[in-house]
């Protein structure tokens, strides 16, 4: 081999592994690419998950919220339960003092 096919058969080789290297990197990011169908559902995705989220604090707050008013109410009722229990005692001891007044007529 002389070298003017040495020469040839090396730029053969080189443009050989060129185009090998070429066209595997063209396959790698041909299936490895992200296409606007995938950022389009992304952003989709992203926009009901930052709704659900709102939603979720939404809910939350109006839980709280609704929390401290039934706590507000038992409270309410709780005071009220005791001035009737406080009222049925006095009642009661009323009419047993009337009771006794009237035996003892």
């Amino acid at each position: 081999m002389n070298r003017f096919e040495f020469i040839v058969v090396t730029v053969i080789v080189l443009t050989a592994s060129f185009a090998l290297g070429w066209f595997v990197n063209w396959l790698v990011h041909r299936f490895t690419r992200v296409t606007q169908a995938d950022l389009g559902e992304l952003e989709r995705m992203a926009q009901a998950l930052h709704e659900a989220e709102e939603t979720r604090d939404q809910a939350i707050a109006y839980i709280q919220h609704r929390e401290e008013e039934l706590g507000r109410e038992i409270a309410q009722l709780k005071a009220e339960l005791r001035a009737a229990m406080e009222g049925l005692r006095d009642a009661r001891h009323e009419v047993e003092t009337l009771r006794q007044a009237l035996e003892t007529r």
